[in-house]
C-alpha cells in the first residue's frame, strides 16, 4: 500500500526507516516538525536525500561558506551564476561567457567504467542546464598502485568511461591528471571538468515560475538501474541547445543524484511558486518501481524543463524530431508548496524550501592531526643524495618510469581530443586550450591540478599550492588565470583529523584566490574515500580557467628550434619534502612541502601571458613534480630534440629535483633572449640560462651525465601499457 499525505496523519505513530535512509533521530524529529505530522514513505526518501551530505553538504557547509570572501569579480569580467549552483559562469568579454563545473563519482570500485561515465554525463547536464553548448573535458583520476592487480581492472574501466563518455557526446577531453598512490587502493576517485560556451544573456535558471506553465521531462526513461546511454545522451544535448536556442524554455535542470526529488525541489525553491507532479506520468523502464524509487531514482541522461503551455506541442516537436522522449508530467502552480501525487492519491506535501534551503548543518568535530608534527619533522631534505653523476643519471630514469611521471599516453590516447575541431592545446601540454571565436581567435585554456602528497604534509600549503600549480600551467599557455573551480575529496567526515584537513584547505583556497585574484565559481565535496580503515590524503583538485584573446598565441611545451636558450624562470630552493625525488629514491613522505608564493605566481603569470603576446618563447613548461628534470626530458621528448646544459652553482640534487613552484623552463631564440631579459627584469622574475637546444638526441648535462632520448622514451613510455597488459 502507497504512503498517503492522509494516510500519515492517520497513523502519526506507524514506525518508518529514517535511520536505513542515512537519517539521524534529531534529524528525523526535524522532519515531523516542520510538517507538522509524520512524513509520507515519499517524502521521508525526499528529505533523507536532499538532506543527505551528497546533496546538502551539511558537514561542509559551515566550511564552505568562507568562498563568499572571494567576491565575483574576475580579471576579465564578472562572474554571472556562481557558488550557490551546480556550475559557475564567468563572463569573458567578446559577447561570450564560459560555464565551470567539477563533479565527483563513487562507484568507480565496483563498475569502474559506469562510475566514470556518469560522473561525466552528469556535469554535462549541469552544463546545459545554464543554456551552454560543452566544449572540454578534464578528468582527473586516483588510483592505487600501477602495480597492484586491481588497478589492471579499475584503470581501463575508467578511461574508457570517461572516454566513451566524452567522445560519445562529441567533447574533447583536452587535460587532466592521474595519480597512483596506495591510499586509493580500494577508494579509487574520478574528479570531472566540464566548461561551456553560451552569451551572457542566453544564462538559463532553473526558476520555476507562472502559475499554469508545464513541468517536462525529457531524455531517458527511469529505470532501475543507472546505465549511461550514450547515443541518447548527445540528442540530448542537441535537442536541449536547440530548445533553448527557441526560447521554448522558462527554466531548466538537469537530473542528478537525486533524480526528480532533487530537480522539482530545487526548481520549486528557486522559483516564486509551487509544483505538483504527477508520477504515473514519468515514463518507466522498470514498472515494478516504487513511487519513492520513480521519485530519487539517479537514471542518467535526464532534463526537467519548465515550458509555457502555448509552447508545449512546438517543444514536443523538437524533442521527437531529435528522437527524445518528453512527456509533461506535471504544472507550476500558485503558493509555496511542492504536491507530488501517484495514482491520484498525494504522497508529497512539502515546503520546498524546507527540503533545499533549511538542510541540516553538521558542526562535526575538527582537531589538528596528533601525528603531523612527527611527520613534519621527517624532512626529505635530510635524506642522502647522489655523490656523482652516474648516480643523478639513474635517478632521473627512475622518477622517468615511475607511475606518476610516466607518460600518460595509453589514456589519453583514448580520448578524443579534437571533437568539434576548436582544439589547440591538449595533452600532455600544460593546460588545454580551445578556440572559441574563430574570427577574433579568442579562446580558454584549462587545468586540473593537485599533489595529495603535499596536501597530507600540510593541507593549507598544499592547496594553495594545487592552486599556484593551476594558475601556472594556464599562464604558460600564454592565457590569463581568471577563475577556479574546485573538487574538495577527503575521507570520513566523523574523523576529526578528516574535517581538520578540509578546513585546512578551503581556507588556503581562499586566502590563495584572494591574493591571485580569481574567484571560486563553484565545485563539489566529496567525503567517504577510505578503504579498510584508512583515509585516502586530502585531495582538493584545483580546476583552472584561463582567457587568451587570440589562440594563435599560445606557447606550447617542448623544445622547437636548436639553438634555443633554455632558461628557467623564478627561485629554485632547496625544497625536496613531499617530492617525487624523494618517493620514488627513498620512498619517503615527510617534512613540510615547498612554500607556495603566490605573489611570484601572479608575477611570473603576467610575464608568461605578455611573453605570449609578443611571440618571445618558442616553449614553456612548468616545473611541478619532477622538478627540472622532469620538465627537461618532457620538453626534449615532445619533438625529439636534445638539449645541452650547464647547472648552475650548488648541489645539483636540488637543481635538478626540487619542486619549489613559482618556475617555469622556457626556451628563446637568440633574438627574442634580450627582450625576455628585459620583461623578467622589470617584473623581478629571476632568469637563469642554462644551456641550448641541440639537434642531437640526447639531454646532456654536463660535467654529470648523458641520457639518450631513445633510453628516456622508453623507460617512459613503458610503464601504463605494461600494467594494464598492452591493452
Amino acid at each position: 500500500m502507497v504512503d498517503t499525505v492522509e494516510n500519515a496523519l492517520a497513523t502519526p505513530d506507524s514506525a518508518q526507516p529514517w535511520a536505513a535512509l542515512g537519517l539521524r533521530e534529531g534529524e528525523y524529529a526535524r522532519i515531523r516538525e516542520v510538517l507538522g505530522r509524520r512524513p509520507t514513505g515519499c517524502e521521508l526518501a525526499l528529505y533523507a536525500v536532499l538532506w543527505s551530505e551528497h546533496c546538502s553538504d551539511k558537514s561542509s557547509k559551515v566550511h564552505l561558506r568562507r568562498f563568499a570572501a572571494l567576491g565575483t569579480d574576475t580579471p576579465r569580467g564578472p562572474v554571472l551564476v556562481g557558488t550557490r549552483h551546480r556550475a559557475g559562469v564567468v563572463d569573458i568579454g567578446g559577447g561570450l561567457a564560459v560555464t565551470l563545473t567539477i563533479g565527483s563519482h563513487h562507484p568507480s570500485l565496483a563498475d569502474p567504467h559506469q562510475g566514470a561515465a556518469t560522473g561525466v554525463g552528469c556535469i554535462v547536464r549541469d552544463t546545459l542546464a545554464l543554456g551552454a553548448r560543452p566544449i572540454a573535458l578534464l578528468d582527473a583520476l586516483r588510483l592505487g598502485p600501477l602495480d597492484a592487480p586491481d588497478t589492471a581492472r579499475v584503470l581501463p574501466g575508467m578511461v574508457a568511461g570517461v572516454g566513451g563518455q566524452g567522445n560519445g557526446l562529441g567533447v574533447p577531453t583536452i587535460g587532466g591528471e592521474t595519480v597512483f598512490d596506495e591510499v586509493h587502493l580500494g577508494s579509487p576517485l574520478v574528479n570531472a571538468v566540464c566548461v561551456g560556451v553560451l552569451r551572457p544573456e542566453d544564462v538559463q535558471t532553473n526558476r520555476a515560475t507562472g502559475a499554469g506553465n508545464r513541468v517536462v521531462l525529457y531524455g531517458a526513461a527511469t529505470g532501475g538501474d543507472g546505465t549511461a546511454d550514450t547515443p541518447l545522451g548527445r540528442l540530448l544535448v542537441e535537442c536541449t541547445l536547440e530548445l533553448v536556442a527557441s526560447g521554448l524554455v522558462v527554466a531548466l535542470q538537469g537530473l542528478g543524484a537525486a533524480g526528480l526529488a532533487c530537480a522539482t525541489s530545487e526548481m520549486a525553491s528557486a522559483g516564486d511558486g509551487g509544483l505538483h507532479i504527477d508520477l504515473d506520468k514519468v515514463a518507466l523502464r522498470d514498472p515494478a518501481l516504487s513511487p519513492e524509487e520513480v521519485l530519487t531514482n539517479a537514471s542518467p541522461e535526464r532534463m526537467v524543463a519548465i515550458v509555457r503551455p502555448a509552447d508545449l506541442d512546438a517543444f514536443s516537436a523538437v524533442c521527437a524530431r531529435w528522437g527524445v522522449p518528453a512527456t509533461d508530467i506535471g504544472e507550476v502552480i500558485p503558493g509555496d508548496r511542492l504536491h507530488i501525487d501517484h495514482h491520484g492519491r498525494r504522497v508529497v506535501d512539502v515546503d520546498p524550501r524546507t527540503v533545499t534551503g533549511d538542510c541540516p548543518v553538521d558542526e562535526l568535530p575538527l582537531a589538528r592531526p596528533h601525528w603531523i608534527d612527527a611527520l613534519n619533522a621527517d624532512r626529505a631534505e635530510d635524506l642522502p643524495r647522489a655523490a656523482s653523476g652516474e648516480e643523478l643519471r639513474e635517478q632521473v630514469l627512475r622518477l622517468v618510469g615511475s607511475p606518476n611521471l610516466c607518460d600518460r599516453g595509453w589514456i589519453t590516447d583514448q580520448y578524443d581530443r579534437h571533437a568539434r575541431g576548436d582544439t589547440v592545446l591538449a595533452q600532455p601540454e600544460d593546460a588545454g586550450m580551445v578556440r572559441l571565436d574563430e574570427a577574433s581567435g579568442l579562446g580558454i585554456a584549462l587545468s586540473t591540478d593537485n599533489n595529495p602528497r603535499f596536501c597530507l604534509l600540510n593541507p593549507y600549503l598544499g592547496a594553495q599550492l594545487a592552486l599556484g600549480e593551476g594558475y601556472r600551467n594556464v599562464a604558460t599557455t600564454g592565457a590569463q588565470p581568471v577563475a577556479v573551480t574546485d573538487g574538495l575529496n577527503v575521507g570520513s567526515p566523523r574523523d576529526p583529523d578528516v574535517m581538520w584537513q578540509l578546513q585546512e584547505s578551503v581556507m588556503g583556497l581562499v586566502d590563495g584566490c584572494l591574493a591571485l585574484g580569481t574567484p571560486v565559481t563553484g565545485g563539489t565535496v566529496g567525503f567517504h574515500h577510505r578503504a579498510d580503515g584508512r583515509n585516502i590524503h586530502p585531495t582538493p583538485v584545483v580546476g583552472m580557467l584561463g582567457v587568451i584573446d587570440d589562440v594563435s598565441d599560445r606557447t606550447p611545451m617542448g623544445f622547437a628550434h636548436p639553438g634555443d636558450a633554455i632558461v628557467v624562470l623564478g627561485h629554485t630552493r632547496e625544497e625536496l619534502s613531499g617530492s617525487a625525488w624523494a618517493d620514488v629514491v627513498h620512498g619517503h613522505l615527510g617534512g613540510m612541502p615547498p612554500m607556495p608564493h603566490l605573489a611570484d605566481e601572479k608575477v611570473l603569470g603576467g610575464v608568461m601571458t605578455a611573453a605570449a603576446r609578443q611571440r618571445l618563447l618558442s616553449s614553456a613548461h612548468d616545473l611541478s613534480e619532477g622538478g627540472l628534470a622532469q620538465g627537461l626530458v618532457e620538453s626534449c621528448l615532445r619533438n625529439d630534440l636534445g638539449a645541452a646544459l650547464t647547472l648552475p652553482e650548488g648541489d645539483p640534487t636540488v637543481w635538478l629535483f626540487s619542486e619549489s613552484p613559482a618556475r617555469v623552463l622556457v626556451s628563446v631564440s637568440a633574438q627574442h633572449y634580450g627582450q625576455l631579459g628585459v620583461l623578467c627584469a622589470e617584473a623581478g622574475v629571476p632568469l637563469t640560462r642554462l644551456g641550448e637546444v641541440v639537434d642531437q638526441p640526447g639531454l646532456e648535462v654536463l660535467g654529470q651525465f648523458t641520457l639518450p632520448l631513445d633510453e628516456l622514451r622508453a623507460r617512459w613510455e613503458a610503464p601504463i601499457r605494461e600494467a594494464v597488459g598492452g591493452r
